[in-house]
Protein backbone atom coordinates (compact mmCIF):
# COMPACT_ATOMS: atom_id res chain seq x y z
CA UNK A 1 0.00 0.00 0.00
CA UNK A 2 1.37 3.29 -1.15
CA UNK A 3 2.39 5.58 1.91
CA UNK A 4 2.36 9.17 0.00
CA UNK A 5 -0.28 11.47 -0.95
CA UNK A 6 -0.07 12.00 -4.51
CA UNK A 7 -3.00 14.31 -6.46
CA UNK A 8 -4.82 11.64 -8.55
CA UNK A 9 -4.23 12.43 -12.14
CA UNK A 10 -6.04 15.30 -13.84
CA UNK A 11 -8.16 15.48 -11.13
CA UNK A 12 -10.42 18.44 -10.62
CA UNK A 13 -12.70 19.21 -7.83
CA UNK A 14 -16.31 19.57 -9.35
CA UNK A 15 -18.18 22.73 -9.49
CA UNK A 16 -21.69 21.77 -7.82
CA UNK A 17 -25.16 23.35 -8.16
CA UNK A 18 -28.26 22.86 -7.05
CA UNK A 19 -29.98 21.99 -10.40
CA UNK A 20 -28.05 18.99 -10.44
CA UNK A 21 -28.37 17.70 -6.49
CA UNK A 22 -31.08 15.81 -5.07
CA UNK A 23 -31.45 16.65 -1.21
CA UNK A 24 -32.52 13.49 1.20
CA UNK A 25 -32.55 15.23 4.65
CA UNK A 26 -30.80 17.44 6.91
CA UNK A 27 -28.42 15.58 8.73
CA UNK A 28 -27.46 18.01 11.60
CA UNK A 29 -26.18 21.06 12.25
CA UNK A 30 -23.19 23.00 14.46
CA UNK A 31 -21.93 26.33 14.94
CA UNK A 32 -21.54 27.54 11.57
CA UNK A 33 -22.94 25.44 8.82
CA UNK A 34 -25.87 22.49 8.40
CA UNK A 35 -25.26 19.10 6.99
CA UNK A 36 -27.20 17.48 4.63
CA UNK A 37 -27.03 14.13 3.02
CA UNK A 38 -27.75 14.43 -1.03
CA UNK A 39 -26.91 12.70 -4.20
CA UNK A 40 -24.57 14.02 -7.06
CA UNK A 41 -24.14 11.91 -10.18
CA UNK A 42 -25.18 8.70 -8.16
CA UNK A 43 -23.42 9.00 -5.29
CA UNK A 44 -24.63 9.94 -1.39
CA UNK A 45 -22.31 12.87 -0.58
CA UNK A 46 -22.36 14.13 3.23
CA UNK A 47 -22.80 18.35 2.22
CA UNK A 48 -21.86 21.18 4.20
CA UNK A 49 -23.52 24.60 3.83
CA UNK A 50 -22.64 27.64 5.35
CA UNK A 51 -24.01 31.02 4.54
CA UNK A 52 -21.88 33.29 2.80
CA UNK A 53 -22.96 36.59 4.68
CA UNK A 54 -21.93 34.87 8.26
CA UNK A 55 -18.31 34.34 6.31
CA UNK A 56 -17.90 37.58 4.37
CA UNK A 57 -18.69 39.66 7.63
CA UNK A 58 -16.27 37.57 9.60
CA UNK A 59 -12.81 39.16 9.64
CA UNK A 60 -10.43 35.81 8.94
CA UNK A 61 -6.92 35.90 9.83
CA UNK A 62 -4.11 34.60 8.09
CA UNK A 63 -3.09 31.79 10.05
CA UNK A 64 -6.90 30.46 9.74
CA UNK A 65 -6.59 30.98 5.91
CA UNK A 66 -3.52 28.95 6.86
CA UNK A 67 -5.49 25.98 8.60
CA UNK A 68 -8.27 26.54 5.69
CA UNK A 69 -5.34 25.83 2.92
CA UNK A 70 -4.41 22.58 4.79
CA UNK A 71 -7.38 20.98 5.23
CA UNK A 72 -8.49 21.93 1.85
CA UNK A 73 -5.71 20.62 0.19
CA UNK A 74 -5.97 17.18 2.57
CA UNK A 75 -9.48 16.37 1.56
CA UNK A 76 -8.37 17.08 -2.58
CA UNK A 77 -5.61 15.23 -2.59
CA UNK A 78 -5.77 11.67 -0.50
CA UNK A 79 -6.12 8.87 -2.20
CA UNK A 80 -6.56 6.37 0.71
CA UNK A 81 -9.72 3.73 1.68
CA UNK A 82 -9.35 4.86 5.46
CA UNK A 83 -9.61 9.01 4.55
CA UNK A 84 -12.57 10.83 2.98
CA UNK A 85 -12.22 12.49 -0.60
CA UNK A 86 -13.33 16.02 -1.78
CA UNK A 87 -16.45 15.31 -4.11
CA UNK A 88 -16.91 19.13 -5.01
CA UNK A 89 -17.45 22.63 -4.27
CA UNK A 90 -20.60 24.68 -3.56
CA UNK A 91 -21.39 28.52 -4.34
CA UNK A 92 -24.51 30.92 -4.48
CA UNK A 93 -25.19 34.16 -3.97
CA UNK A 94 -26.47 32.72 -0.48
CA UNK A 95 -24.35 30.13 1.05
CA UNK A 96 -21.29 27.99 0.29
CA UNK A 97 -20.11 24.59 0.96
CA UNK A 98 -18.28 21.12 0.07
CA UNK A 99 -19.14 17.56 -0.01
CA UNK A 100 -17.19 14.90 0.86
CA UNK A 101 -18.20 11.31 0.98
CA UNK A 102 -20.82 10.22 3.36
CA UNK A 103 -20.89 7.83 6.00
CA UNK A 104 -24.14 5.58 6.69
CA UNK A 105 -22.32 4.36 10.10
CA UNK A 106 -22.08 7.78 11.43
CA UNK A 107 -19.15 7.45 14.11
CA UNK A 108 -17.66 5.33 16.37
CA UNK A 109 -19.04 6.87 19.61
CA UNK A 110 -22.70 6.81 18.15
CA UNK A 111 -21.90 3.04 17.33
CA UNK A 112 -20.34 2.30 20.80
CA UNK A 113 -24.09 3.72 22.46
CA UNK A 114 -25.45 1.01 20.18
CA UNK A 115 -24.01 -1.89 22.43
CA UNK A 116 -26.62 -1.82 25.07
CA UNK A 117 -24.60 -1.35 27.64
CA UNK A 118 -21.94 -3.53 26.99
CA UNK A 119 -18.44 -2.80 26.08
CA UNK A 120 -16.85 -3.79 22.84
CA UNK A 121 -15.19 -7.04 22.69
CA UNK A 122 -11.16 -7.45 22.45
CA UNK A 123 -11.82 -8.27 18.91
CA UNK A 124 -13.84 -5.47 17.69
CA UNK A 125 -11.45 -3.46 19.19
CA UNK A 126 -8.48 -4.86 17.51
CA UNK A 127 -9.93 -4.37 14.48
CA UNK A 128 -10.56 -0.80 14.61
CA UNK A 129 -7.31 0.16 16.38
CA UNK A 130 -5.21 -1.43 13.68
CA UNK A 131 -7.49 0.57 11.16
CA UNK A 132 -6.38 3.64 13.35
CA UNK A 133 -2.77 2.80 13.40
CA UNK A 134 -2.85 2.14 9.69
CA UNK A 135 -4.60 5.70 9.25
CA UNK A 136 -2.36 7.74 11.84
CA UNK A 137 0.87 6.14 10.24
CA UNK A 138 -0.36 7.13 7.16
CA UNK A 139 -0.62 10.87 8.51
CA UNK A 140 2.86 10.95 10.17
CA UNK A 141 4.90 9.55 7.09
CA UNK A 142 3.43 12.91 5.14
CA UNK A 143 4.60 14.62 8.21
CA UNK A 144 0.34 15.65 9.04
CA UNK A 145 0.40 15.16 13.17
CA UNK A 146 -3.53 14.98 13.57
CA UNK A 147 -3.87 15.86 17.15
CA UNK A 148 -7.84 15.63 17.25
CA UNK A 149 -8.66 11.76 17.22
CA UNK A 150 -11.81 11.19 19.47
CA UNK A 151 -14.92 8.58 18.51
CA UNK A 152 -16.36 11.69 17.00
CA UNK A 153 -14.14 11.74 14.14
CA UNK A 154 -14.01 8.32 13.24
CA UNK A 155 -16.51 7.35 10.93
CA UNK A 156 -17.91 4.16 9.93
CA UNK A 157 -18.48 3.58 6.32
CA UNK A 158 -20.45 1.62 4.31
CA UNK A 159 -18.76 -1.15 3.97
CA UNK A 160 -18.01 -1.21 7.50
CA UNK A 161 -14.62 0.08 7.52
CA UNK A 162 -13.27 3.10 9.25
CA UNK A 163 -13.09 7.25 7.77
CA UNK A 164 -11.05 9.16 9.79
CA UNK A 165 -12.56 12.70 9.02
CA UNK A 166 -11.90 16.81 10.37
CA UNK A 167 -8.67 17.64 9.60
CA UNK A 168 -8.99 21.31 10.90
CA UNK A 169 -6.75 20.89 13.77
CA UNK A 170 -3.99 19.24 11.88
CA UNK A 171 -0.63 20.49 11.38
CA UNK A 172 2.99 19.98 9.45
CA UNK A 173 5.81 18.62 11.36
CA UNK A 174 8.90 17.06 9.48
CA UNK A 175 7.83 13.85 8.28
CA UNK A 176 8.00 11.18 10.57
CA UNK A 177 10.25 8.75 8.64
CA UNK A 178 12.73 10.24 5.31
CA UNK A 179 11.71 6.51 3.77
CA UNK A 180 9.30 8.50 0.82
CA UNK A 181 10.84 10.92 -1.61
CA UNK A 182 7.31 12.62 -2.36
CA UNK A 183 6.69 16.30 -0.55
CA UNK A 184 4.25 16.10 1.67
CA UNK A 185 1.03 18.70 1.55
CA UNK A 186 2.38 21.66 3.30
CA UNK A 187 0.80 24.77 5.05
CA UNK A 188 1.08 27.92 3.10
CA UNK A 189 -1.09 31.52 2.58
CA UNK A 190 -3.13 31.65 -0.03
CA UNK A 191 -2.98 34.07 -2.11
CA UNK A 192 -5.43 36.76 -2.75
CA UNK A 193 -6.94 34.53 -5.54
CA UNK A 194 -6.69 31.86 -3.63
CA UNK A 195 -8.78 32.74 -0.98
CA UNK A 196 -11.67 33.34 -2.44
CA UNK A 197 -11.61 29.23 -3.11
CA UNK A 198 -10.64 29.05 0.64
CA UNK A 199 -12.26 31.58 2.19
CA UNK A 200 -15.67 29.70 3.26
CA UNK A 201 -14.20 26.50 4.35
CA UNK A 202 -12.94 27.85 7.34
CA UNK A 203 -16.02 27.14 8.75
CA UNK A 204 -16.34 23.70 7.74
CA UNK A 205 -14.82 22.11 10.50
CA UNK A 206 -16.01 19.48 12.84
CA UNK A 207 -18.59 21.85 14.61
CA UNK A 208 -16.76 21.53 17.92
CA UNK A 209 -18.12 23.96 20.18
CA UNK A 210 -15.36 26.04 22.71
CA UNK A 211 -16.64 23.84 25.29
CA UNK A 212 -16.11 20.89 24.08
CA UNK A 213 -12.43 21.70 22.57
CA UNK A 214 -9.24 24.02 23.09
CA UNK A 215 -7.94 25.77 20.13
CA UNK A 216 -5.30 28.56 20.82
CA UNK A 217 -2.58 29.17 18.63
CA UNK A 218 -0.73 32.02 16.69
CA UNK A 219 1.76 29.60 15.13
CA UNK A 220 3.22 29.46 12.17
CA UNK A 221 4.06 25.76 10.70
CA UNK A 222 7.87 26.08 9.56
CA UNK A 223 9.85 23.19 9.68
CA UNK A 224 10.57 23.00 13.72
CA UNK A 225 9.95 19.28 14.95
CA UNK A 226 7.51 20.16 17.55
CA UNK A 227 4.59 22.64 17.57
CA UNK A 228 3.69 24.72 20.54
CA UNK A 229 0.24 24.70 19.88
CA UNK A 230 -2.67 24.58 22.27
CA UNK A 231 -5.26 22.26 19.96
CA UNK A 232 -7.20 19.10 20.84
CA UNK A 233 -10.75 18.26 22.70
CA UNK A 234 -10.00 18.08 26.60
CA UNK A 235 -10.66 14.88 27.36
CA UNK A 236 -8.66 13.55 24.84
CA UNK A 237 -5.62 16.00 24.58
CA UNK A 238 -1.91 14.66 25.64
CA UNK A 239 -0.02 16.10 28.57
CA UNK A 240 2.82 17.48 26.74
CA UNK A 241 -0.44 19.67 24.87
CA UNK A 242 -1.56 21.19 28.28
CA UNK A 243 2.24 21.68 29.48
CA UNK A 244 2.79 23.77 26.26
CA UNK A 245 6.75 22.94 25.80
CA UNK A 246 6.10 21.56 22.15
CA UNK A 247 4.51 18.69 21.00
CA UNK A 248 4.90 16.24 17.87
CA UNK A 249 3.51 12.83 16.71
CA UNK A 250 3.30 11.43 19.57
CA UNK A 251 0.46 13.03 20.67
CA UNK A 252 -2.20 11.23 18.38
CA UNK A 253 -0.68 7.78 20.00
CA UNK A 254 -1.70 9.13 23.64
CA UNK A 255 -5.34 9.98 21.92
CA UNK A 256 -5.54 6.57 20.57
CA UNK A 257 -4.77 5.51 24.15
CA UNK A 258 -7.57 7.76 24.94
CA UNK A 259 -10.03 6.26 22.28
CA UNK A 260 -9.28 2.71 22.81
CA UNK A 261 -9.31 2.95 26.87
CA UNK A 262 -12.95 4.50 26.18
CA UNK A 263 -13.86 1.35 23.85
CA UNK A 264 -12.58 -0.98 26.91
CA UNK A 265 -14.35 0.62 29.58
CA UNK A 266 -17.13 3.28 28.12
CA UNK A 267 -15.65 6.17 29.49
CA UNK A 268 -12.54 8.10 28.88
CA UNK A 269 -9.79 7.40 31.82
CA UNK A 270 -9.12 11.22 32.79
CA UNK A 271 -12.22 12.99 32.82
CA UNK A 272 -13.03 15.76 35.77
CA UNK A 273 -15.79 17.72 36.89
CA UNK A 274 -14.14 20.89 35.03
CA UNK A 275 -11.32 21.48 32.47
CA UNK A 276 -8.91 22.25 34.91
CA UNK A 277 -9.71 18.86 37.18
CA UNK A 278 -9.19 17.10 33.77
CA UNK A 279 -6.55 18.56 32.94
CA UNK A 280 -4.88 17.71 36.48
CA UNK A 281 -5.89 13.89 35.73
CA UNK A 282 -4.33 13.96 32.32
CA UNK A 283 -0.84 15.35 33.83
CA UNK A 284 -0.88 13.55 37.28
CA UNK A 285 -3.08 10.41 37.51
CA UNK A 286 -2.37 7.10 36.11
CA UNK A 287 -5.11 5.76 33.78
CA UNK A 288 -7.20 3.26 36.52
CA UNK A 289 -6.84 -0.47 34.00
CA UNK A 290 -9.22 -2.04 36.08
CA UNK A 291 -9.39 -5.72 35.47
CA UNK A 292 -6.84 -8.56 34.58
CA UNK A 293 -3.52 -7.96 32.76
CA UNK A 294 -4.35 -8.38 29.29
CA UNK A 295 -2.56 -7.41 26.20
CA UNK A 296 -5.16 -4.81 25.04
CA UNK A 297 -4.67 -2.42 28.88
CA UNK A 298 -0.84 -3.18 28.50
CA UNK A 299 -0.89 -1.40 25.35
CA UNK A 300 -3.29 1.19 26.74
CA UNK A 301 -1.35 1.88 29.63
CA UNK A 302 1.88 1.92 27.10
CA UNK A 303 0.09 4.69 25.07
CA UNK A 304 -1.24 6.53 28.00
CA UNK A 305 2.73 6.90 29.11
CA UNK A 306 2.63 11.02 29.84
CA UNK A 307 6.49 11.37 29.08
CA UNK A 308 6.04 11.50 25.20
CA UNK A 309 9.95 10.47 24.47
CA UNK A 310 8.96 7.20 26.36
CA UNK A 311 5.54 6.25 24.79
CA UNK A 312 5.15 3.65 22.68
CA UNK A 313 5.75 4.14 18.56
CA UNK A 314 4.13 2.71 15.63
CA UNK A 315 6.83 0.16 15.30
CA UNK A 316 6.35 -0.80 19.13
CA UNK A 317 2.63 -0.66 18.18
CA UNK A 318 2.24 -2.80 15.28
CA UNK A 319 4.36 -5.36 17.20
CA UNK A 320 2.94 -5.71 20.17
CA UNK A 321 1.14 -8.79 21.49
CA UNK A 322 -2.51 -7.56 20.95
CA UNK A 323 -1.76 -7.70 17.39
CA UNK A 324 0.14 -10.69 17.20
CA UNK A 325 -0.74 -12.52 14.07
CA UNK A 326 -2.63 -9.87 12.58
CA UNK A 327 -1.61 -9.33 8.62
CA UNK A 328 -1.53 -5.51 8.88
CA UNK A 329 -1.35 -5.40 4.47
CA UNK A 330 -4.92 -7.37 4.44
CA UNK A 331 -6.61 -5.11 7.70
CA UNK A 332 -8.02 -2.04 4.90
CA UNK A 333 -9.19 -5.52 2.84
CA UNK A 334 -11.52 -6.91 5.01
CA UNK A 335 -14.71 -7.66 3.64
CA UNK A 336 -16.54 -8.53 6.95
CA UNK A 337 -16.00 -5.37 9.09
CA UNK A 338 -17.53 -6.38 12.97
CA UNK A 339 -20.29 -3.77 11.94
CA UNK A 340 -22.01 -3.27 8.58
CA UNK A 341 -24.69 -0.50 8.59
CA UNK A 342 -28.21 -1.33 7.28
CA UNK A 343 -29.12 -0.42 4.10
CA UNK A 344 -30.50 2.88 4.22
CA UNK A 345 -33.90 4.69 2.28
CA UNK A 346 -34.13 8.09 1.82
CA UNK A 347 -37.07 10.31 0.15
CA UNK A 348 -35.79 12.86 -2.00
CA UNK A 349 -36.78 16.20 0.18
CA UNK A 350 -38.44 19.11 -0.72
CA UNK A 351 -36.04 21.08 1.87
CA UNK A 352 -35.05 24.67 0.86
CA UNK A 353 -31.50 24.25 1.66
CA UNK A 354 -30.62 27.92 1.35
CA UNK A 355 -33.91 29.23 3.19
CA UNK A 356 -33.29 26.27 5.48
CA UNK A 357 -29.49 27.31 6.11
CA UNK A 358 -31.12 30.76 6.84
CA UNK A 359 -33.76 30.73 9.23
CA UNK A 360 -31.65 28.57 11.52
CA UNK A 361 -28.83 30.96 11.51
CA UNK A 362 -30.49 33.88 11.37
CA UNK A 363 -34.00 33.06 13.19
CA UNK A 364 -34.40 33.60 17.44
CA UNK A 365 -36.26 30.23 17.42
CA UNK A 366 -32.82 27.92 16.35
CA UNK A 367 -33.45 25.56 18.85
CA UNK A 368 -36.76 25.05 17.67
CA UNK A 369 -35.25 24.97 14.05
CA UNK A 370 -32.50 22.78 15.55
CA UNK A 371 -34.56 19.91 17.03
CA UNK A 372 -36.00 19.04 13.69
CA UNK A 373 -32.61 17.98 12.63
CA UNK A 374 -31.74 14.61 13.24
CA UNK A 375 -29.71 14.42 16.98
CA UNK A 376 -28.81 17.53 16.58
CA UNK A 377 -25.35 16.23 16.11
CA UNK A 378 -22.98 17.81 13.13
CA UNK A 379 -20.07 15.47 13.67
CA UNK A 380 -21.57 13.02 10.97
CA UNK A 381 -18.84 12.82 8.97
Amino acid sequence: MSNHISPPENHQIPTLNFDHLEVFSALGRGSKGVVFLVKAENKRLALKVILRESIETKEVKDDEYRRVSFEQGVLSRFEHPLFPRLHGILSTDKVVGYAIDYCPGRDLNSLRKKQLEEMFSDDIIRFYAAELVIALEYLHNQGIVYRDLKPDNVMIQENGHLMLVDFDLSTNLPPRTPRFSSPSPRLSTPTKKERSFFAFSGFCNSGISPDDSVSRSSESESSGEKSNSFVGTEEYVAPEVIAGNGHDFAVDWWSLGVVLYEMLYGATPFRGSNRKETFFKILSEPPSLVGQTTPLRDLVRKLLEKDPSRRINVEGIKGHDFFRGLDWDLVVKVSRPPYIPAPENYEISKIDVEKFVHDIFTDNSNMKTNDQINNGNFNVF
